[in-house]
């Protein structure tokens, strides 16, 4: 499972090619990571090309979830959950980002984003 999740999460990070935009959204908080491996947006919208681009990269990802799922006779939402657990762990201070009960929360200093019982196996 690390190795897998290893792999998918270097296959995610290469899925991003937004610029700017994106960038400036996702550290003002308007753009954040979802426990679903997908990228969302919070109460306060990005700007059009922002939400362009996080759009390209939630194609992309859905395609390489799609992808894995097939070659790991998994379900593509499985596959985005196990992303998520890795994504939710790499969010910035100042970053925004959703658990499963749906809220939007910020993350701030010295307070990591905490993760749902089921990527830790608890």
């Amino acid at each position: 499972m690390i190795r897998w999740a290893g792999l998918l999460l270097a296959a995610v990070a290469g899925a991003a090619v937004a610029q700017g935009a994106y960038f400036d959204a996702r550290a003002a908080g308007q753009v954040g990571e979802r426990f679903d491996g997908y990228l969302g947006y919070t109460q306060v919208q990005p700007s059009p090309r922002a939400r362009a681009q996080t759009e390209t990269i939630n194609i992309r990802r859905r395609a390489l979830y799609s992808d894995l799922a097939q070659r790991r006779g998994a379900s593509p939402s499985e596959v985005g959950i196990t992303a998520g657990c890795t994504l939710l762990g790499r969010v910035a201070v100042g970053e925004s980002y959703m658990l499963a009960d749906g809220q939007w929360r910020r993350r701030s200093a010295g307070q990591p984003a905490p993760v749902p019982d089921y990527c830790t196996g608890g």
